[in-house]
């Protein structure tokens, strides 16, 4: 049963989990047991589905309807096949240009993000299953629509997409502060992939020490960092005006 992007049901999140449908996060009623609801939490699990417990009045305010415990918000995109899009995009007669977000849990930040992607040539942005923002009606506004136009690849774990990227050619650079090389030292003309950090936390220690390249901007005031979005901006537009030489 859906009703404006949302799935509501313990049976009816199952099946659209089982279908393959495109869920970014499922809400669950504090203290729901069950051997069925047992069995929505291993399908969610194992799908790498994110499940948050709330209070009832949260599944209330999400639906009217008779939720029995559970409401799953569905995304308004498909996402792609992280291997049959990076295989797709090396058929290309183009130099691959990939992103990659590191945790980016803000949707409007997500949305930001995804618009000066396509704006900049993008090929495909790569996000983790896990602790990514969900795609919302706020990250398509925020985006332009542009969320429509740019392939989304969820992967179980980052790294194991960097490691895969690399074994492709493609040179995988990450935008950190603790970098000792700048941005305008890295040659961005070759197969890449930029590799954004979360807001707080940036990049993981674990994907950060597998990266080719490790670039920063420089600052000339007395803020430690530019918000996500912006420095996600200036990354891409470096890649852009060095191929365009």
């Amino acid at each position: 049963m859906k009703h404006d992007q949302l799935i509501y049901g313990i049976r009816a999140v199952i099946e659209a989990i089982n279908a393959n449908q495109p869920i970014n996060k499922i809400f669950a009623q504090k203290g729901l047991k069950g051997e069925l609801f047992k069995e929505l939490e291993s399908s969610a699990r194992k799908n790498g589905i994110s499940l948050s417990y709330v209070p009832v009045e949260k599944l209330n305010r999400l639906t009217r309807n008779n939720h029995q415990g559970v409401v799953a918000q569905i995304s308004p995109v498909q996402f792609h096949d992280f291997g049959a899009l990076v295989e797709q995009v090396l058929n290309k007669e183009e130099t691959p240009l990939f992103l990659m977000l590191d945790g980016v849990s803000d949707v409007r930040n997500f949305g930001a993000i995804i618009r000066t992607a396509e704006c900049s040539g993008v090929h495909g942005i790569i996000i983790p299953k896990s602790g990514a923002a969900p795609i919302t009606e706020d990250t398509v506004k925020t985006s332009a629509g542009a969320v429509f136009n740019v392939p989304i690849a969820k992967v179980d774990h980052l790294k194991d997409a960097v490691f895969y990227l690399q074994s492709s050619g493609i040179v995988v650079t990450g935008a950190t502060e603790k970098a000792d090389e700048d941005i305008y030292g890295v040659d961005f003309s070759q197969p890449t992939a930029i590799v954004m950090g979360s807001e707080d936390k940036g990049i993981s220690p674990s994907t950060l020490n597998i990266l080719d390249h490790r670039a920063k901007l420089p600052l000339m005031g007395k803020i430690g960092s530019l918000n996500v979005s912006v420095a996600c901006g200036v990354f891409l537009y470096e890649v852009v005006r060095q191929r365009k030489k």
